[in-house]
């Protein structure tokens, strides 16, 4: 009897994994994939794992803000625009590149990881969408996770 009132209250304690991350032009609430005031996104968007925005400083330099969604963890790091369109950000070797489709997480020519967005913004145009070639969703992102509150500084 106990054991089931416990996990009646750890069901209500764990926040619904059908509510999806707010957002608004600066990226996601409460996340540190979202830019400052003082900067203007370019992009953001979450993949089943990450969440990362774009945002272009007023002297005109790139940042990358991501969380990996399973722990919270953070990395901002200075970005820089490539010839096709993508951003890229260095950190210890491993490259993460925001490309139309997805996010790639590499080392030199390995790619590590490619992760298609399932949810993917451009302010200021008309395209935000959800990409139509992402792998079909079972459930939307859960919301921001406890370490990332108060990252959007």
């Amino acid at each position: 009897m106990a054991a089931a009132a416990g996990l009646t209250l750890l069901a209500l304690g764990v926040p619904s994994a059908a509510a999806a991350p707010d957002f608004d032009d600066q990226g996601y609430l409460d996340s540190t994939a979202r830019c400052s005031s003082t900067n203007t996104a370019i992009e953001f968007g979450s993949t089943e794992a990450s969440r990362v925005a774009i945002c272009a400083g007023p002297d005109g330099d790139y940042q990358y803000r991501g969380v990996r969604v399973r722990d919270g963890a953070r990395l901002i790091l200075s970005a820089e625009r490539t010839d096709s369109g993508a951003f890229v950000a260095e950190n210890e070797g491993v490259e993460y590149t925001v490309a139309a489709k997805s996010l790639i997480i590499s080392i030199g020519e390995k790619v590590i990881r490619e992760e298609p967005w399932v949810d993917f913004h451009t302010p200021g145009s008309t395209t935000s969408t959800t990409p139509s070639t992402s792998p079909t969703k079972t459930a939307p992102l859960p919301p921001p996770l406890p370490a990332e509150e108060g990252g959007g500084g």
